[in-house]
């Protein structure tokens, strides 16, 4: 049985549950991680929008900001005086409970503040938090602790949002410039790009039928939706060891791959004939050899995970195949037991829509709105992906998007059944 998490960097030392001792450490390291992620981008980057999915890197500076404010500092910091009362309503997301909010698909027209107002509202924040953390008893801490974990991990899924966003941003624009020079890959960045797992022939390990407990339990961080541990039975199965390669995808488009109703299913094929799928998202055409990435155009190669591919192009890949996307339960199985390889390059397609485990129940409170909520009309992916935060990947995490999502870094591994 692995640990609850994957190995991950030398430089993520984060303990689980979070102590007192460590909050401010752990704090300052997610804030400004994701000031270097910011620090490469114009005023004109970070404001605006490409589309309704994506958000603006100001927007993410300043919504992860604004629920540290709403969620510890204004119930629990006596005192606290809000920074700015109308930034309620411009950097709420989602959440019902805390009040009517600006309309997604319009962040991308909030040209003030500007950027160095949020970051004079991260700073102001950021101050206000270490006073709090500094003058707390230890009941005091046993009290928000959670939630305090839960912003830290809530900003480090809005990194990688950030990151996903501002790529789509930079792809649209017709000189398709650079993020960041590949030089400075790893100097405070995430990696950017998928690594290459391997070549060959796809490998398969065999996984017997059985009840396995699935899902998360503490001490270790996890979101509601990652539990409660509770038992599956798998039918016998096997697994690929390493996601679908770039060099597996081109056998596919060579094949007619996007042109063959027989592999895909019905929503996806109307998405294909009217022409919103051609090809992986950041390729002019399926046969290219080239991609944008945050580095700017570069070549494929063939050994790295396809990437930026939707549930749909992953299950038309998979009956091209004469396979399937694995279950989302017999891919945690199967990492949890460490025959997976690759893991962490790209979110992974399963074929499991995103429902809630036997016994869910939400996070009490204003944290209740934050996944269970969306348990309709979605999939899940797992493990994680070069722009996922190091500390960040687990085996339980439960990812999930719409069938036709593409922006995000995700591919696939495949399954089969065994008769």
């Amino acid at each position: 049985m692995l640990s609850d998490t994957l190995p991950l960097p030398a430089t993520a030392t984060f303990a689980s549950p979070l102590s007192h001792g460590d909050a401010l450490r752990r704090y300052r390291v997610v804030r400004d991680a994701t000031e270097v992620l910011a620090a490469p981008l114009s005023e004109a980057d970070q404001t605006v929008q490409s589309m309704a999915d994506a958000s603006p890197t100001k927007w993410h500076r300043a919504h992860t900001t604004w629920f540290f404010e709403t969620v510890l500092l204004m119930p629990h910091c006596t005192g606290y005086r809000v920074h700015n009362p109308e930034f309620g309503f411009l950097f709420n997301s989602y959440y019902e409970a805390l009040g009517p909010r600006h309309a997604r698909p319009q962040r991308g027209l909030l040209t003030r503040p500007g950027i160095a107002a949020v970051a004079r509202y991260r700073q102001a924040v950021d101050a206000a938090i270490g006073e709090w953390l500094a003058g707390m008893s230890a009941e005091a801490w046993a009290a928000v602790a959670p939630m305090f974990e839960l912003g830290l991990h809530h900003e480090m899924q809005h990194q990688e949002l950030l990151l996903t966003d501002i790529k789509h941003l930079l792809a649209a624009n017709p000189l398709r410039p650079i993020y960041v020079d590949e030089a400075l890959e790893g100097a405070g960045l995430p990696r950017l790009h998928p690594a290459p797992v391997g070549s060959g022939p796809t490998r398969w390990v065999e996984r017997p039928a059985g009840v396995v407990d699935i899902g998360s339990a503490g001490p270790a961080f996890r979101f509601d939706n990652e539990g409660p541990v509770h038992p599956v039975l798998l039918a016998p199965h096997a697994i690929a060891t390493r996601p679908v390669t770039a060099g597996d995808f081109a056998e596919f488009v060579a094949d007619g791959g996007y042109r063959r109703a027989e592999f895909w299913l019905s929503d996806g094929w109307e998405r294909v004939t009217r022409g919103d799928i051609v090809a992986p998202l950041y390729r002019d055409t399926a046969e290219s050899d080239r991609h944008f990435t945050l580095f700017g155009e570069r070549a494929i190669h063939p050994d790295e995970p396809v990437c930026h591919i939707g549930y749909y192009e992953a299950a038309a890949y998979a009956a091209w195949a004469g396979a399937r996307l694995p279950l989302e339960a017999e891919w945690e199985a199967a990492c949890r037991a460490g025959v997976l390889q690759g893991v962490g390059e790209v979110w992974e397609w399963t074929g499991s829509a995103y429902l809630p485990y036997p016994g869910f129940r939400p996070t009490p409170g204003m944290a209740s709105e934050y996944n269970g909520k969306f348990m309709v009309g979605q999939h899940v992916l797992r493990g994680g992906s070069a722009a996922t935060p190091p500390g960040h990947v687990r085996p339980g995490y439960r990812n999930f998007f719409p069938p036709p999502t593409r922006w995000q870094f995700s591919g696939l591994r495949l399954a089969k059944d065994i008769e």
